[in-house]
């Protein structure tokens, strides 16, 4: 096993959080080196990448370069077990799907433009621990095995638990994860080409629902996440049976298909300890309504690295100093994972039938009227908050809670 020269920072996992942690460690001028499993970024893609796009502008990513943005979106329609439908039309773009696999090549590329270095192909199988300390990782390229000491190690290997286990932290609440199936189609029919598609129904995607993002080439992503059973089995299901979903993709012709946890179970409780943060999937920075978790990844990664980055100035990377990274993601995330976690427990309680019931009270109370302003999706406690004196949104919480408090 050969030990390689010591570095400022280790990352772990060239995702769009990955990268993006190692970008802003990177132009603080440490040195930071990205090590990713796979043999190139943002392969295999299967994350449908819907993102906001006020919340891009906000990181300073967005416009993108040209092939990145695959469709921008103003509407979305939202799809009962038997057929009813919701619409919300927005007054301007809200939504972007992104091509993947493009932007986390994006991202890398201006990691490595600020000077980290990139090495792919090379997995973490475990941490470099002294006396309590993460000091490093081991890395693996084939058969051969190279011990890499740093003085901080950001984890951002996705949803995996391997490295916050050695670490002693806690790991993700297996009850809060769903198992999600995402393709891409061609054929699909009877489609807005600026509108998502939602799909609820506890027979089509229990735990969940179903979605389809049209691409501007006639193509779909479509997918859908479960919290039992087999994905591909459900989206079989979802795509010959839903009473809208099964039109839209009678001809549908699936070109590729891949699958992914989420963590809906809301951030873990410590994400730091000496030398070592836990940011994005790993640490379940997701949203529990959506299970969307570039963005809040992203923001997170930005706090991880101006954290990581004083400490490494002080020369002092204890648990103590670090603990700092986790009261700025609470302050961050956690008002508004707390609403959707509670959103998230309203959908779960809901039977079918009162899904059906509840699409159609929002379209006769104008709830779709009272929302058209809305900017941006990320940050739903704030979005909440603003739109609660609109009285359409008023009645429709009312009638929300008497639903719920009326389930078995």
């Amino acid at each position: 096993m050969q030990k390689l020269q010591p570095l400022d920072a280790v990352v772990v996992g060239a995702g769009p959080v990955g990268s993006y942690a190692a970008l802003n460690l990177a132009r603080r001028g440490f040195e930071v080196a990205i090590f990713e499993e796979h043999p190139a970024v943002g392969l295999p893609s299967h994350c449908a990448g819907h993102i906001s796009i006020k919340s891009l502008k906000g990181l300073g990513l967005y416009p993108l370069p040209k092939g990145i943005v695959e469709n921008t979106f103003c509407k979305a329609n939202f799809h009962s077990p038997v057929g009813a439908k919701f619409s919300l039309q927005l007054s301007c773009p809200v939504t972007v799907a992104l091509n993947r696999a493009r932007f986390d090549q994006f991202l890398a590329e201006k990691a490595m433009s600020a000077g980290a270095k990139l090495v792919l192909g090379s997995r973490v199988p475990s941490l470099l621990m002294e006396e309590g300390f993460v000091v490093g990782v081991v890395t693996e390229s084939g058969s051969a095995q190279d011990m890499v000491h740093s003085k901080v190690v950001v984890d951002c290997e996705g949803i995996s638990s391997r490295l916050l286990r050695q670490a002693g932290l806690p790991t993700l609440k297996r009850s809060g994860l769903v198992y999600a199936v995402e393709t891409e189609v061609e054929g699909v029919r009877d489609v807005e080409e600026t509108a998502v598609e939602v799909y609820f129904g506890k027979s089509y995607a229990p735990g969940f629902y179903g979605w389809l993002i049209p691409k501007r080439d006639g193509t779909a992503k479509v997918g859908l996440a479960t919290n039992t059973g087999n994905p591909r089995d459900y989206l079989k299901h979802l795509m010959a049976k839903h009473p809208v979903a099964s039109r839209q993709l009678a001809k549908a012709k699936i070109k590729q298909v891949g699958y992914h946890a989420i963590s809906l179970g809301g951030p873990i409780a410590r994400a730091y300890t000496d030398g070592f943060l836990a940011v994005g999937d790993c640490a379940s920075h997701v949203k529990p309504t959506t299970g969307g978790g570039v963005i809040f990844g992203l923001k997170c990664a930005k706090e991880a690295a101006e954290v990581a980055s004083e400490a490494l100035r002080q020369g002092d990377v204890s648990s103590s100093t670090m603990s700092v990274y986790q009261k700025r993601c609470d302050s961050l995330l956690n008002f508004d994972i707390k609403v959707m976690l509670r959103l998230r427990r309203f959908l779960d309680s809901l039977s079918d039938e009162r899904i059906d019931e509840m699409l159609r009270v929002c379209g006769k109370l104008g709830v779709d009227r009272a929302l058209r302003d809305v900017d941006e999706i990320d940050f739903q406690g704030g979005l909440l908050l603003r739109v609660l004196g609109k009285p359409a949104i008023l009645t429709a919480l009312a009638y929300f809670a008497m639903l719920y408090l009326q389930q078995p």
